[in-house]
């Protein structure tokens, strides 16, 4: 299941390094870059609301298999592309497949761990999901710079990799608890002001997630005046490893813990990123890349960890689809907002404003986080 999760978003963010590429092909501008990484959301949201309960109803692998094909049917999209077109259609299959899989494999994976360890379930959960977020652009960077047809070899390398994790679904247990009924998702009222503090602060940290994955790849290319494809991926790639590793490191630590510590640390990350592209140093970047990646992990890490704990067992993909609903509204919505500043006062004072705003916004929550009771 950890498997089939890293390569479905693996295959989400393959197109990360690649825009610039299909921009100049294609001749569109910056928003339409962000409105093509951001057309996921539209579907992924309500796919996501709907194939939560329907998994807790009728079994996960009968909600998997049908997200795995249509993130084959997504990368072969991108393979195909002829027009820009193309490439939103793909995108809404791959945010079909995202949104179906993403909380019943999270869902699976905590029911999976053989001590019933929720801990190590969520930890396991948030490491493979940033490890896939970075997979992606580093994966594609290379074989678009190194390899032959940069557009096409990467999506069938994806396409190829989904058959292990069809196979792994497909020997889950066929359970069946209910007849699903559609209905409007709702959090159980115990855990609202948890999932709305925790929801925020991973809105946000999820939100710098969106900027790395849509513009940080030409941002870098412009501050180093090199079109080498790797080097934008490998600076998303950067930030998703730094949050792979803090993620790891502080492994068993309260959650709540875990989002005060890493909302500040977020924030410094932006401010310096702010301030690279001000001075053009691409040294400076790094450094901010470092530390948004390290506060994206603990943000991430100590929110789910609290959902998950918090979440009641007969509604857990449920709690964890609606958790991932904000969770991917912060990756693909802000960032349409920086395409079109983008677009009137072009790119490098865009992603300064944006990481002024969002570190203000880190701060104003991690009051709030400081003002609600630690959970264990």
């Amino acid at each position: 299941m950890a498997y089939a999760l890293l390569i479905l978003l693996t295959g989400t963010n393959l197109p990360t390094p690649l825009y610039r590429g299909y921009q100049e092909r294609f001749g569109f501008s910056p928003l339409v870059v962000t409105l093509i990484f951001a057309a996921y959301v539209a579907v992924l949201i309500p796919s996501l609301l709907v194939a939560g309960p329907l998994s807790d109803a009728i079994g996960r692998r009968r909600v998997l298999l049908p997200a795995v094909v249509a993130a084959a049917l997504g990368s072969a999209g991108f393979a195909l592309a002829s027009d820009t077109g193309w490439l939103f259609a793909a995108r809404v299959l791959q945010g079909l497949a995202v949104g179906m899989a993403a909380g019943p494999l999270t869902a699976a994976l905590t029911e999976l761990e053989p001590v019933g360890n929720h801990r190590k379930a969520a930890l396991v959960s948030t490491v493979v999901s940033v490890g896939g977020l970075g997979l992606g652009p580093v994966l594609a960077g290379v074989l678009a710079q190194y390899a032959p047809a940069p557009h096409v070899l990467p999506f069938v390398l994806e396409i190829v990799l989904l058959l292990p994790a069809a196979l792994a679904i497909w020997m889950l247990p066929d359970a069946r608890t209910a007849r699903w009924r559609p209905r409007r998702p709702e959090v159980p009222a115990a855990m609202r002001s948890l999932f709305a503090t925790s929801g925020t602060a991973n809105f946000l940290a999820f939100a710098v997630i969106g900027l790395f994955l849509a513009l940080i790849p030409t941002y870098v290319a412009a501050l180093a005046n090199s079109a080498n494809l790797l080097l934008g991926g490998g600076a998303v790639a950067l930030m998703l490893g730094f949050s792979a590793i803090v993620q790891l490191i502080a492994y068993g630590k309260p959650p709540h813990t875990l989002q005060r510590a890493g909302l500040p640390v977020l924030a410094a990350g932006l401010v310096l990123l702010a301030v690279a592209g001000g001075v053009s140093s691409l040294a400076l970047l790094l450094v901010a890349t470092a530390l948004a990646g390290t506060g994206q992990g603990l943000v991430f890490l100590g929110g789910l960890t609290a959902i998950n704990h918090a979440a009641p067992a007969d509604r857990r993909a449920e709690v964890l689809s609606s958790f991932y609903v904000v969770v991917y509204s912060g990756v693909g919505l802000p960032v349409i907002g920086v395409g079109l500043l983008a677009t009137s006062i072009g790119l490098v004072p865009a992603v300064r404003a944006f990481a002024a705003v969002v570190a203000a916004l880190c701060l104003i929550v991690l009051l709030a986080l400081r003002r609600t009771p630690a959970t264990s």
